[in-house]
């Protein structure tokens, strides 16, 4: 989340101009980084050729479930949602790709903004009686930042295990007394990847980095998205519309609150990033309680690392995107997309698909701004919609598709996601879930001004040429 001047190292996550991790950055590290990190490009998909004779298995409670009841419970959802390939034909490349099942017997809950997410997170770590894990790209040493961490060191003293993975990079400004004062609670804190070669634990991959949120309380509640611990949460654009100076800015973000037996695979995504990151055995604690049903949501993990071959987030969503049938609800952050994604949109659109982009109008990363730009005539042919929302920082990461496919994440949809990052998402289905996702997109789009082809090819000179020169660094953002 920061305003930096090197751009290209970032993450995926921002904050206001002189307030972010990026700004301790020098350019001796992006030196480095260049001359260190190797090159890759993102593969291509062809989703048809993906076999789909097996049957998609659905996981519940005591495990998985039978072919019968697995094909019922999708039977269900397709009367209820819309005429739609999802069901039918992606569900089965998402299955051959994603690592985890769907899982029902779920509870699903939207938080929109830093304050309803704060106040359900903090919650959640005070009724903890066993453990708390928790991941982030940024925990800020301000106001938000402390008020976390004294919530984990009281559950410390209270005899329940804290454990906490922060990402290097994004807690570059975060000053070491901050964790060694978690540490001398008793709280179990791993540094991923380091920046420093000489703390590493693993091969030094300056470039990967965790850019995961995710929270999970007594293996039975968690929450993930786009929001990071910082003060740039502290007002919502739900309550303040419009801000008039960009420094002031509400940040515009979405989480999940999830229980039931979902909680499970993204306990073990915790685990192994700990384990990946060479962290040593933790405390013995019931990681994994016996789950209860605690609602009627299907819900699938998916979390991505550039260890593996390809992105899982990637592929599900391209696959996603080419069975589309009625409509596509994008909503993102950072917007610098490959030929593929590009392809992907513009064939929906072509083929009479409602493709609709709410993308930034202020943003704290003016090279991944304006590399994304870039792309806008092309999409804009094709009959994309773009939409460009104002009044706010946008730092949201959800996409919805056909009104029954639903994910909300931590993932951009940038090279840097997709190639260079630890990311995870939560792809929920079904017409009531989708229909909440909606209507969030629909607020967002009252606060949006449309982008139309005419309007965009008289832009000036000026952002012509930061657009020819963001998209250099493309494959860095």
């Amino acid at each position: 989340m920061a305003g930096s001047p090197i751009s290209f190292l970032r993450a995926g996550c921002a904050r206001p101009r002189g307030a972010g991790p990026h700004t301790a950055y020098r350019y001796s590290l992006v030196a480095a980084l260049v001359l260190l990190s190797g090159c890759s490009s993102l593969p291509r998909y062809v989703p048809d050729l993906v076999p789909s004779q097996r049957p998609i298995q659905v996981s519940g409670t005591h495990g998985l479930l039978s072919d019968a009841r697995s094909k019922a419970i999708l039977a269900g959802l397709e009367r209820r949602g819309l005429a739609t390939d999802i069901f039918e034909r992606h569900l089965a490349l998402e299955e051959a790709i994603a690592g985890y099942p769907l899982t029902t017997g779920n509870s699903v809950k939207l938080l929109q903004d830093g304050p309803a997410t704060y106040e359900a997170m903090l919650s959640a770590i005070a009724s903890a009686r066993d453990h708390v894990n928790m991941e982030t790209y940024i925990l800020d040493d301000d106001a938000v930042g402390r008020r976390f961490a004294q919530a984990l060191i009281d559950k410390q003293a209270q005899g329940v295990q804290v454990n906490l993975i922060h990402d290097s990079v994004g807690t570059l400004n975060t000053p070491p007394a901050f964790f060694e004062r978690l540490e001398a609670s008793g709280v179990r804190v791993l540094q991923f990847n380091p920046v420093n070669p000489l703390q590493a634990r693993k091969v030094w991959e300056l470039n990967q980095r965790d850019h995961r949120k995710l929270l999970i309380v007594d293996g039975s509640t968690a929450f993930l998205g786009g929001i990071n611990i910082s003060g740039v949460y502290s007002s919502s654009p739900l309550a303040h519309p419009t801000v008039p100076q960009e420094d002031a800015l509400p940040w515009r973000d979405t989480d999940l609150q999830l229980q039931g037996p979902v909680v499970a695979d993204l306990q073990k995504i915790f685990m192994g990033t700990w384990q990946s990151q060479n962290g040593g055995p933790l405390e013995a604690r019931n990681y994994y309680p016996q789950q209860k049903p605690q609602g009627r949501q299907l819900v699938r993990v998916i979390g991505s690392s550039p260890d593996e071959s390809y992105s899982r987030i990637y592929g599900t969503l391209i696959s996603a995107i080419h069975h589309a049938q009625t409509s596509i609800r994008i909503t993102n952050a950072y917007f610098v997309p490959d030929e593929q994604l590009l392809e992907a949109l513009e064939s929906a659109a072509r083929k009479g698909v409602d493709v609709s982009l709410i993308l930034p109008a202020q943003t704290d990363s003016w090279l991944v701004f304006h590399a994304g730009r870039v792309h806008y005539s092309r999409l804009l042919r094709a009959g994309v919609r773009i939409y460009e929302r104002r009044g706010a920082i946008l730092h949201s990461k959800t996409a919805l598709i056909d009104g029954v496919w639903a994910t909300v994440g931590s993932t951009n949809l940038d090279w840097r996601s997709f190639l260079h990052n630890y990311e995870l998402n939560a792809v929920v289905l079904g017409a009531d879930f989708g229909a909440q996702v909606q209507a969030m997109f629909d607020r967002d789009l009252q606060q949006s001004d449309r982008v139309t082809l005419e309007q965009w090819e008289r832009r000036a000179l000026g952002p012509r040429v930061k657009e020819l020169f963001a998209r250099l660094w493309e494959y860095w953002l």
